[in-house]
Formats: C-alpha cells, sequence, structure tokens
C-alpha cells in the first residue's frame, strides 16, 4: 500500500507539473513566446527527458537484479533444505527426531524471512537465530555415527546446513530497499519539469490533457513496478513463501 500511495504522489507531482504551465503561460509577455526561447526551452527538455529515461532505465534494472537475486537465494535456501532431509532420511532411523526439528524450523525461518522483507533500510535490525533452527544445528551435531556411511552423510548434511544458513545471513543483510530515495526524489523533479515545458506554450484542449494524463499515468505505473520489485517480500509482485514452507512433506507417524 505504501508503494501505491507514492504512486499517486508521484502522479499527482507530475500533473502539477502541467498544472503550473498551464497558469504560467498566460503570465507571459510576447517576447517570452519568441521562436528562439521555444527552441532553447525544446531543448533544454530533450536533456532532462534523456537524463530521466537513463536515471529510469537503471532504477528498472536494479530493482530487478536485487528482485532475482533475492528470488534465487530463496530457491537455493529451499533446495539446501530438501537435500538436507533426503541425507538425514539416508542416514537412518537415528537421524527421524533431527529431521522432526528441521520441519519445526521451517516456519520461523519463513516468518522472520518475510518479516525483513517488510523493514525499511533505515530501521537498525539485529539478527537473531530462531530457537527451533539453534536445537536442530545442535541435534545435527550431536549425531553419533555407527559406521563407514554415516559419517559422510553427517558430514554432508552439516556442509549443506552451513550453506544454507549463509544464504539465510545474505538475505537479513540485503533486508530493506535498494532504491536510493534521492534518485526517486531528482527523477520526479525531471518528470514535473518536462511536464511544465508541455502546457508553457502550447494551449489545452481535452486531446492534450488526455495525452498528458495518460503519460503522467504512465510515469506513475513505472515508478509502482520499480518500488515493488524493490519490496520482493511484500506487495503485489512480491516472492511466495509458499514454496519454502511446503518444501518438506509430514514424517510418517
Amino acid at each position: 500500500m505504501n508503494d501505491l500511495l507514492i504512486s499517486l504522489l508521484v502522479f499527482a507531482v507530475i500533473s502539477g507539473g502541467a498544472l503550473v504551465g498551464v497558469v504560467v503561460r498566460p503570465r507571459l509577455s510576447e517576447r517570452h513566446l519568441q521562436p528562439d526561447s521555444k527552441d532553447v526551452v525544446k531543448m533544454a527538455t530533450g536533456l532532462i527527458g534523456t537524463l530521466a529515461a537513463l536515471v529510469l532505465g537503471l532504477l528498472i534494472a536494479s530493482a530487478k537484479s536485487s528482485f532475482d537475486q533475492k528470488t534465487g537465494q530463496v530457491r537455493q535456501m529451499t533446495a539446501k533444505i530438501i537435500l538436507l532431509d533426503e541425507l538425514l532420511a539416508q542416514y537412518g532411523p537415528e537421524a527421524i527426531p533431527v529431521r522432526t526439528r528441521l520441519r519445526q524450523s521451517i516456519e520461523p525461518l519463513a516468518n522472520g524471512i518475510w518479516h525483513e522483507g517488510g523493514l525499511p533500510a533505515s530501521k537498525p535490525v539485529r539478527f537473531e537465530a530462531s530457537a527451533q533452527s539453534s536445537a536442530f544445528e545442535n541435534e545435527l551435531e550431536g549425531l553419533s555415527p555407527a559406521n563407514d556411511a554415516q559419517r559422510p552423510l553427517q558430514s554432508r548434511a552439516i556442509a549443506a546446513f552451513t550453506e544454507g544458513a549463509q544464504t539465510r545471513l545474505l538475505l537479513f543483510t540485503q533486508a530493506g530497499g535498494s532504491i536510493p530515495a534521492p534518485f526517486l526524489i531528482v527523477l520526479v523533479f525531471w518528470l514535473s519539469a518536462i511536464f511544465v515545458s508541455f502546457t508553457l506554450f502550447a494551449p489545452t484542449n481535452p486531446v492534450v490533457v488526455a495525452s498528458l494524463f495518460v503519460c503522467a499515468l504512465s510515469f506513475a505505473g513505472a515508478i509502482f513496478l520499480v518500488l515493488e520489485l524493490d519490496s520482493p517480500f511484500t506487495g503485489l509482485m512480491g516472492i511466495s513463501s509458499a514454496t519454502l514452507r511446503n518444501a518438506l512433506l509430514p514424517l510418517s507417524p
């Protein structure tokens, strides 16, 4: 909802730029409406438009890259959990309590990741491992291999757990948005300046108003998509936690 409000604010600011041009235009003297003046304004608007296009493309690429990276990390961690469970299944009946503990640790793990994803980047958060995760690690390391077949399985299981824990820490350190607020502020300023130039010299009519409305709505929609991609664990385009939560089937009684 916060992303939607920001996008609506962007739409209002950009549309306000067009209204500024409408208000200022009748107050311009004849010497301000000379062809040379119009050419200078068009050239300046073209330069600002080029800069705005570059910055908007940079924001979209950065947000998409961050979204894909975090999606890949969630999938990688889910795969490590499945692999860990398979290794414990091969270990034998002695590992059933550890596998049970593994299933109990998934729910708090998912809750922690998706809760951290909704926190602002400026808010300091301290990482805390869940009690289930700590208990699982202790039980995993406490397994006593009874033969040569179980020893490498335990070692591989510990390695898989360590890799999954590292991926979890990467998600924690990357919590919050990756789009700097000054980028958005400067971009919106440039877009509003462009819309001022649109109505500064051209008389307004229904066709012009409709065109500017669609254009402003399109820019606001682009900003909305950037903000949504930059918040992969919340919003309409958020990564689903169902895959992680349902990674393991319940153990047969």
